[in-house]
């Protein structure tokens, strides 16, 4: 009977702690799903940001929050701004409409005009539309910044005028915006007009002007903005010499880091998402084990127990997330070694590349150093292939090591005979053997320049 009473009491009290239990308001529950979404994609978690910006899109629309509702939209527009520049074009649209609707701050009202002629500049590009409607957005955002003399806006706005005049290949209208938005730019606003300026410079051949202003972008800690002054002022050395097969090289070389670089913030993303959930699932296991903690000692030390574990998964979780940011810190470094590896070498493999391209049916004699470059060159700018093949088959012979370089760039077998001075045949005789014998591959179908591309 005394258990039977025991057992009674202890559910009563488990009713009442239940009941007790506090819902949100949805204001409160939009305007806190925003900053949860704002923080994912601070940490690059872009696919959580976004669910959780539609998630506080339906909130905020529930609840007649309208701020929040039209920041919201904003920065889902941001968001989907490289993707999809129709969608996002179509949600800062919605944005304004509710900020028209229910303003509270002009300087966000022109930051909202500003957005939405960006976005809108860059559906004309994609679509090779007129640029009307972006420029009038752009425009009246420009004169409400003027007439109240906010020189940061002003600045962003004839920024992203000269971006629009630089999208019509007007290049020297970009110039002259930029050349203003330089004249009232903050240091924090400075590097993205020195940008348009400097990529205005050189689409007109100005690289004298263009190599100035890239020399003052500072990147900092931005890897990505390194990348592009980098790989631009490289683009400047090769037009200078009139090497466009390079400079395509050069090209190739940076689209690879750039996926590279993405890969590893998308590698973050997960990891934070993963993250983001099991901290979730936390807070919901801490705040039950608070309302058990109201029933009975038992149920106190359990939560506890929960309480000490969860603090062992956070601590372990901090050590992975540290590793992580290392191992992405090192090799960002190395991808950052790979454009240094491929700026000191440009110049020494342009020569060599001339002397095989320009050979014609003459004989060509390559000095053991032009092999060192050319090999060199290779390995810069193709994932190190040919130190791969020299540790994969140390007994294979340098004139087939140099066989190989010469397949691998592209050489004519009658350019190859010139410079072993043999006939075309006997050169094919050497492929056929070489992918036999070293390689061992019978199949008469398969190149050797296949082989090549697969190690």
């Amino acid at each position: 009977m005394y258990m039977r009473t025991l057992y009674i009491f202890i559910m009563g009290v488990l009713l009442m702690a239940c009941s007790q239990r506090q819902q949100e308001s949805d204001t409160q529950a939009a305007a806190r799903c925003l900053k949860e979404a704002e923080a994912a994609l601070d940490n690059d978690s872009i696919r959580l940001g976004e669910t959780l910006l539609r998630k506080a899109i339906r909130m905020s629309e529930a609840s007649e929050d309208w701020h929040t509702l039209y920041i919201a939209y904003q920065r889902l527009a941001s968001s989907l701004s490289q993707g999809n520049p129709e969608e996002a074009l179509q949600l800062m649209k919605k944005a304004l409409a509710i900020y028209e609707q229910h303003p509270d701050n002009e300087q966000n009202y022109v930051n909202l005009l500003d957005y939405a002629g960006t976005y809108a500049s860059q559906v004309a590009y994609t679509t090779d539309g007129p640029y009307d409607e972006a420029l009038g957005l752009v425009n009246k955002a420009y004169d409400i910044a003027r007439k109240n003399q906010m020189n940061d806006l002003m600045c962003q706005t004839l920024t992203s005028l000269a971006n629009i005049a630089w999208a019509k290949e007007d290049y020297r209208q970009a110039i002259d915006y930029a050349h203003q938005a330089e004249s009232v730019a903050t240091t924090d606003l400075r590097l993205g007009v020195l940008q348009v300026l400097a990529r205005s410079y050189l689409d007109l051949n100005m690289l004298d002007s263009a190599e100035t202003v890239y020399h003052q972008i500072e990147p900092g800690d931005d890897v990505h903005l390194a990348y592009i002054v980098q790989s631009n002022l490289a683009r400047i050395a090769l037009r200078r010499m009139g090497a466009s097969k390079v400079e395509d090289d050069i090209d190739d070389a940076f689209e690879q880091i750039e996926d590279f670089y993405y890969k590893a913030l998308d590698q973050k993303d997960q990891y934070y998402q993963a993250t983001l959930h099991q901290e979730m699932e936390n807070q919901r296991l801490e705040y039950r084990s608070q309302m058990y903690a109201r029933t009975i000692l038992m149920i106190i030390i359990a939560s506890l127990i929960v309480i000490l574990a969860m603090v062992w998964v956070v601590r372990y979780r901090m050590q992975a997330q540290r590793h992580e940011a290392e191992r992405q810190k090192a090799q960002l470094h190395q991808a950052n070694e790979v454009v240094a590896f491929l700026q000191d070498f440009i110049l020494e493999r342009t020569e060599v590349m001339k002397k095989l391209n320009q050979s014609g049916d003459a004989l060509v004699t390559l000095k053991p150093h032009e092999w060192g470059e050319i090999e060199r060159t290779l390995n810069a700018i193709d994932n190190n292939r040919f130190a791969n093949i020299r540790e994969q088959y140390p007994d294979m012979q340098e004139d087939d090591i140099r066989l190989c370089i010469l397949t691998r760039l592209g050489i004519s077998n009658r350019a190859i005979g010139n410079i072993y001075c043999i006939t075309v045949s006997a050169v094919q005789h050497r492929k056929l053997k070489l992918k036999k014998d070293v390689f061992g591959e019978t199949n008469p179908d398969i190149t050797l320049e296949q082989i090549l591309n697969s190690k």
